[in-house]
């Protein structure tokens, strides 16, 4: 390390520690260094030996945005509750109020940062799929690698304690050199013999669906959304790096995440934002309709025309567009939406897209946005706590991080969650995949069991399951 860097490094530690000891409260202290740009999976699968169950990864659809933590300087759990949004903003803001930064600054998605997950209902009682992740699970990464439109930056976070002192943490720092090294020579990944690969209950589920369209012709309920899952169990234990690596391949127009916690790994390819904000800026998506892709190229427009005529599913979309614009409405003077949705084409499957802006206070929080939005029509359905209520009866599992927000927060005020489907829960060499589908009135058991079918293809490719054609 040069001389001068070595010199603000210690400087800042220095003003760190003292205002640690003068206010008898732990201090976050944050260093971001720029650097040449470095394969960002390289830098993840680094990290394995030392920080396996400790890492993230965040790249979103435009590649304008790769995140990738190491170990944890921080972890935010708390209690599952109807305020759990509001205490990770106020949990953070209270990290942020006393950190010292230094380094390069102001670049977004640098320095302090949180990252994670929230489960989709905090209401629903806890299982031992999901123990590991508790309600919601956030980090704040030890070391962690950012790619922001072509700039490539390591930033180094810690806690420093009244008790500590400089010279502990500049050898850790100094760490981080390692990872940048070790990126350089990473290989692709082997893959893994598929024992098993069964559907959970789906006689049962379809049952399901088929009461739940009768309760809507009979109640004010106007939408319910029903997930189900599916396991495999593989010859090795699965590496989270491999599924990201296929899953950045394949598809290349959805977010690519994965949150571990201990032994297990949250991991998935959604193409569905919920809220990006960026300073003044508000992006959400409405993403509901499903049709497959067509095996040819004809086939694939017809199905995509027959999409954006389909009634059942542009009333589905258009709860989604009503209730998203009236969330982004409560905290924007400006609010864009197109008249009409377009088609979101990924690999497996095409979508009904509207895409939402606003203009906003730079000082609005992300996650009191995403307070108004979780869960949208698109993943809960219509009354929102009506719907979420039933699901919560009558689903056949226990969502956890699945369907819920996923992403990052910065101290600039940034921030970009999407919704965690498309995704998995890997444990050992074992994996659970969930898919679920809007069920209206006029829907069928088959055709909804056919949609969640589908939806399974990208996890299943990723992990080399059997794909539903």
């Amino acid at each position: 390390m040069a001389i001068s860097q070595q010199s603000e490094l210690l400087f800042g530690l220095t003003e760190a520690l003292k205002k640690a000891q003068e206010t008898n409260q732990n201090v976050l202290f944050s260093e971001v260094k720029k650097i040449d740009v470095i394969n960002p999976l390289s830098f993840y699968q680094a990290g394995r030996e030392r920080y396996a169950g400790e890492r993230f990864f965040w790249q979103d659809p435009a590649k304008e945005t790769a995140i990738i933590g190491l170990g944890k300087a921080e972890k935010l759990q708390g209690a599952a509750n109807a305020a759990r949004f509001k205490d990770i903003e106020s949990r953070w803001s209270d990290l942020l109020s006393n950190a010292v930064k230094i380094g390069t600054a102001d670049a977004p998605a640098t320095g302090p940062l949180l990252f994670g997950g929230f489960s989709f209902d905090y209401q629903k009682s806890s299982s031992m799929l999901w123990d590991q992740f508790g309600d919601h699970l956030l980090y704040i990464p030890a070391f962690m690698l950012s790619i922001c439109e072509g700039e490539a930056y390591l930033t180094a976070n810690l806690i420093c304690s009244p008790e500590d002192s400089a010279d502990h943490f500049i050898d850790l720092i100094n760490e981080r050199e390692k990872y940048i090294y070790e990126s350089l020579g990473r290989g692709s990944l082997s893959g893994n013999e598929l024992l098993s690969q069964t559907e959970i209950q789906p006689e049962e589920w379809k049952k399901t669906v088929a009461e739940a369209v009768e309760e809507l012709k009979e109640t004010d309920l106007d939408k319910i959304v029903l997930a189900r899952e599916m396991r495999l169990v593989f010859q090795d234990a699965i590496f989270s790096e491999a599924i990201l690596e296929r899953l950045m391949a394949e598809q290349t127009a959805s977010f690519i995440f994965s949150l571990e916690s201990g032994s297990d790994c949250f991991i998935g390819a959604t193409p569905e934002r919920l809220i990006k904000k960026r300073k003044g800026q508000l992006y959400s998506a409405c993403l509901a309709g499903t049709i497959a892709r067509g095996k040819t190229e004809e086939e694939d427009e017809l199905l995509g025309a027959e999409l954006l005529c389909d009634q059942k599913n542009l009333i589905e979309h258009q709860y989604v567009v009503s209730m998203i614009s009236k969330a982004i409405n409560s905290v924007c003077d400006r609010v864009y939406i197109p008249e009409k949705p377009e088609l979101m084409k990924i690999r497996h499957i095409q979508h009904l897209y509207t895409p939402v802006t606003g203009e906003c206070d730079p000082a609005v929080s992300v996650f009191s946005v995403i307070d108004k939005l979780h869960p949208t029509p698109a993943l809960g359905g219509l009354p929102k706590e009506k719907a979420v209520t039933r699901i919560r009866e009558i689903e056949l599992l226990e969502r956890g991080l699945y369907a819920g927000p996923i992403g990052w927060a910065d101290s600039y005020g940034n921030g970009e969650f999407a919704v965690g489907i498309r995704s998995g829960l890997i444990q050992g060499n074992e994996a659970s995949l969930f898919a679920g589908c809007g069920v209206v009135e006029d829907s069928s058991p088959e055709s909804e069991y056919q949609e969640t079918s589908i939806k399974f293809n990208p996890m299943l490719s990723a992990l080399g399951g059997n794909l539903h054609e």
